[in-house]
């Protein structure tokens, strides 16, 4: 039920990449402006994430990510009856609040459930709920769009929502071991060096995916592809990366080479997506296929770091630091590589931004290395 949460989050999310060209034909944007709407969805994380964690323990799990769900339904119905670009800009920006806050804390219920058991499995399977709402929007909405315009792409992420939430209310239960809603807040301690690499590692790794979902679309219609092929190319990527994401987590509890997992699958990106830019669009399916298959496996375990040392009673407020920094990036680097990709009259530009955050996560993996087995957490 988790998954199927998340899953509306990821779907609601890609809706303004999915539909990029035709939000630049109807309000005259250009591709930074499109890179700000994207980021903007997740930059109330910056301040909600730790204060949510918190608030989610104050009122109780269940119904902070109920409420956090009505958020983002809300934000829905305002991008959906906006008439500029301002009305679409604060619909955007109320709904990121919600899915930022519900992001957070169910991640948290989720080590709830699996700490100390097969936690990067469970966690492969549970963030594989954003690729695979990525992967749905860029398949269905360009797709309602061109038949039914814009109104009827957003109302279907409206109604996604809506759905959704119901079934959260009507199917959830807590863990068995979770903690109880409580008037009191207590503050814990935690290895903020170790959090701040991983959370780093984990921002740096959804950037550069970033970089594939966001301006895929439009990298490839700029090679001369149909809104509809290039959406469908690109989604074959995060298509394969949703199949593989599991497997990582399964590989890395298995093995228990967590780190040697990761870092392949952050080197393949380096290798393999340079030909993306560099050989004929007919071979660009075959370098998405590879390439997802091999960067989706790191998903599970780069997210299932903090449980090797954040105790239970740090989940929330840990979570809550780990997040914070993953939607610093978010929030900002979709921007800076739209506007990167502006510069370079390029969208191609964005696929370089990748590989060198890319570059920057693998020395955090190297750092948090060095400093996991120090990072013994106390409270």
């Amino acid at each position: 039920m988790l998954f199927t949460a998340r899953t509306a989050m990821a779907f609601q999310f890609q809706s303004v990449a999915a539909l990029s060209p035709l939000l630049i034909d109807s309000y005259g944007v250009s591709l930074a402006d499109i890179g700000f709407l994207v980021g903007l969805y997740l930059a109330p994380g910056v301040i909600v994430a730790i204060p949510g964690g918190a608030m989610a323990a104050w009122i109780g799990d269940k119904r902070f990510v109920s409420l956090s769900m009505i958020l983002m339904a809300l934000g829905g119905m305002l991008i959906i009856w906006a008439p500029d670009w301002w009305s679409l800009t604060a619909g955007r920006l109320l709904a990121g609040a919600g899915g930022v806050a519900l992001n957070v804390v169910m991640t948290k219920m989720v080590l709830d459930w699996f700490a100390g058991r097969e936690i990067s499995t469970a966690m492969g399977i549970f963030i594989n709920s954003w690729p695979i709402g990525i992967t749905l929007a860029l398949l269905i909405l360009p797709i309602i769009a061109e038949t039914g315009g814009l109104h009827l792409a957003w109302t279907t992420v409206l109604i996604t929502i809506v759905v959704c939430l119901a079934l959260f209310l009507i199917v959830y239960r807590p863990a068995p071991d979770a903690d109880t809603p409580t008037a009191q807040l207590e503050i814990v301690k935690f290895p903020a060096y170790a959090l701040f690499l991983a959370g780093t590692i984990w921002a740096l790794y959804n950037t550069a995916l970033a970089m594939i979902f966001s301006f895929g679309p439009a990298l490839l219609t700029e090679r001369g592809l149909s809104l509809t092929s290039a959406s469908s190319m690109t989604s074959l990527f995060m298509l394969i990366a949703c199949i593989s994401v599991p497997f990582g987590g399964y590989i890395a509890d298995r093995s228990g080479r967590r780190d040697t997992v990761i870092l392949v699958s952050l080197a393949s990106y380096v290798v393999l997506m340079p030909l993306v830019l560099l050989m004929p669009i007919t071979t660009v399916p075959v370098i998405f296929l590879v390439a997802g298959l091999f960067y989706g496996l790191a998903a599970g375990p780069i997210v299932g770091l903090p449980s090797a040392f954040l105790p239970q009673r740090a989940r929330a407020f840990g979570m809550g630091v780990y997040y914070m920094i993953y939607y610093v990036w978010m929030m900002t680097a979709p921007a800076m590589a739209g506007k990167t990709a502006d510069l370079a009259d390029s969208v191609g530009a964005v696929i370089i931004f990748g590989i060198v955050v890319v570059l920057i996560s693998i020395a955090c993996l190297m750092l948090l290395r060095r400093t996991a087995d120090k990072a013994v957490a106390t409270v």
